[in-house]
C-alpha cells in the first residue's frame, strides 16, 4: 500500500503523449471545451484511463475558460489585405499549425479607428485563447495594448522598437544584404534601393542590409527611396530614380511587388534588365516566377512564418515559454540579375 501511495501522478503531457495530441487539445477535451474533434477527445480519454489520469482543479477552473480560438491581427484596413498573396501564405501556415491542435482562426484587420477598438476589446476581454499580430507601424498604440494584455500575444515580424518577449521573424538584414552583394558581384557599382515603409521594421531592416553591403564594399549608398510595398509605388519610385540617377546600375527592390513595379518602368522607359539595369526584389511571390524578366529575388519561408507563428502561439496557450525565433532567407537567381 505504501508503495501505490508513493507512486507518482501521471502528467497531463503524458496523457497528450498516449493520445497523440497537443497538451493543448488534451486540456480543452478534458474539461468538455468546444472545438475538439470527437476522435481526439475519446483517444484523450482512453489515454486517461490507461495513465489513471487525475486533473488538478485549478487547471481545470482556467481551463474550461478557453474560447478554443486564436486571432490573426493585420493592421491594414482593406479586407483585400488577406487576398494579397504574402499574407494568403501566412495564413495557410498558421491555419495548418492550428488545426493541428483543434483551434479556430479568426482574421482581423486593425489599422482604422473602429478596427483596433475591435481588437483592443478582444485582446481586454479575453476573447480569443491567443493572438498573432502582423503589421504593426511605428507608434501604433495596439503593439502596447498586446504587451499588457493577459493573453499570449506572439508579433509575426518585429515591430519598431523594444523587441517584444515573442516573435518570429526572417533574416530581414542578412537577405537584404546578400542580394546586395550580388549585385556588386555582377560588376555594379552605382546600386539604389527602393525600400520599403520606413515606419515598419521590415522596411528599416532590409535598408539597413543594403546599406552594410554598400559601405562594406566601399561604395556610398542612395538614400532610402521609399514605397509602400505594392506595384505602383515600385514603378513610382523607379521612375523618380532615373530622374535623378540616369547612371543606375543595379536596384535591390525590398519585395517582389515594388519590383515588379520597377521592371514596368525601366521597361517604359527603354531600359533592357539586366543589360542596362539588374534588379532584385525580397519575398519569393508568385509574381517573381512570371515577371519579364523573371525576377531575382530573396525567398523567404512565407508559411513558414505562419505555422512557426501559430505553433509559439499553441505552446503558450499550452503553458509553456517558447523563445523568439528568427528564420533564414536564401537567394534565388532568375534572369533579372
Amino acid at each position: 500500500m505504501a508503495q501505490d501511495a508513493s507512486r507518482r501522478q501521471p502528467t497531463l503531457d503524458e496523457v497528450a503523449e498516449l493520445a497523440g495530441v497537443s497538451r493543448s487539445v488534451a486540456s480543452r477535451a478534458l474539461n468538455n471545451a468546444p472545438h475538439v474533434s470527437r476522435v481526439k477527445r475519446e483517444a484523450v480519454e482512453r489515454a486517461v484511463q490507461r495513465l489513471g489520469y487525475v486533473p488538478n482543479p485549478t487547471a481545470r477552473a482556467l481551463a474550461t475558460r478557453q474560447t478554443g480560438a486564436a486571432a490573426l491581427v493585420i493592421a491594414g484596413e482593406d479586407p483585400s489585405i488577406f487576398a494579397d498573396p504574402f499574407f494568403a501564405q501566412v495564413i495557410v501556415g498558421a491555419s495548418a499549425a492550428l488545426e493541428e491542435a483543434d483551434l479556430h482562426l479568426m482574421l482581423c484587420l486593425a489599422a482604422s479607428d473602429r478596427g483596433r477598438k475591435r481588437v483592443e476589446e478582444l485582446l481586454r476581454s479575453k476573447g480569443a485563447d491567443g493572438v498573432m499580430l502582423m503589421a504593426l507601424r511605428e507608434g501604433d498604440p495596439l503593439a502596447r495594448t498586446a504587451q499588457e494584455a493577459e493573453i499570449p500575444v506572439v508579433f509575426g515580424g518585429r515591430p519598431v522598437g523594444p523587441a517584444p518577449r515573442w516573435y518570429v521573424d526572417v533574416d530581414n538584414v542578412g537577405g537584404a544584404r546578400g542580394a546586395t552583394e550580388h549585385l556588386l558581384c555582377l560588376g555594379r557599382t552605382r546600386v539604389a534601393v527602393i525600400c520599403g515603409r520606413l515606419d515598419t521594421e521590415a522596411g528599416r531592416a532590409r535598408y539597413r542590409g543594403y546599406r552594410d553591403a554598400m559601405l562594406a564594399a566601399g561604395l556610398d549608398p542612395f538614400p532610402p527611396r521609399e514605397g509602400d510595398f505594392t506595384e505602383p509605388s515600385g514603378a513610382a519610385a523607379m521612375t523618380a530614380l532615373l530622374a535623378e540617377h540616369p547612371g543606375v546600375e543595379g536596384v535591390f527592390a525590398a519585395n517582389d511587388n515594388m519590383a515588379a513595379g520597377a521592371l514596368r518602368a525601366l521597361r517604359e522607359a527603354g531600359r533592357s534588365v539586366p543589360a542596362d539595369v539588374a534588379v532584385i526584389g525580397f519575398d519569393d511571390l508568385a509574381i517573381a516566377r512570371i515577371a519579364d524578366p523573371p525576377l531575382t529575388t530573396v525567398h523567404q519561408p512565407i508559411a513558414a512564418l505562419g505555422l512557426e507563428m501559430a505553433r509559439m502561439l499553441v505552446a503558450l496557450v499550452g503553458g509553456q515559454d517558447p523563445t523568439p525565433l528568427i528564420l533564414p532567407t536564401r537567394l534565388v537567381t532568375r534572369a533579372s540579375a
